[in-house]
């Protein structure tokens, strides 16, 4: 199971990017799709995560109202909305898989989840 990642860049405070994450050869439809971010020399940290089933989703309170999860079941892909990016939105994206549903406190836990994308990166700077 591979799971790619892309859509980073760089765009202006306030601007807008679509990040996305394909998976290759699975739908994780038992499973959980998640989105971290990191910057240098600090902890991964959980930006969002989604049950597929459902579509249940759950988000850090600084990206509440940004950013939206969804998903293409048809496409194998989950996307990762990003409005009104703040500079501090700056970061590798990673994208990750979880096989088995998973309850909504324990979705931010990096160790719960069985796949990782290889991380793509966003920079929000004018």
């Amino acid at each position: 199971v591979q799971l790619q990642a892309s859509g980073g860049g760089l765009v202006q405070p306030g601007g807008s990017l679509r990040l996305s994450c394909v998976t290759s050869g699975r739908i994780f439809s038992r499973g959980i799709m998640s989105w971290f971010r990191q910057v240098p020399g600090k902890e991964r940290e959980f930006v969002g995560g989604m049950r597929w089933s459902d579509e249940d989703a759950t988000y850090k309170n600084s990206v509440k109202g940004r950013f939206a999860i969804s998903r293409d079941e048809a496409k194998n892909t989950v996307y990762l909305e990003m409005h009104s990016l703040r500079p501090e939105d700056t970061a590798v994206y990673y994208c990750a898989a979880r096989e088995n549903s998973l309850i909504i406190p324990l979705f931010g836990q990096p160790e719960m989840y069985d796949y990782w994308g290889q991380g793509t990166l966003v920079t929000v700077s004018s």
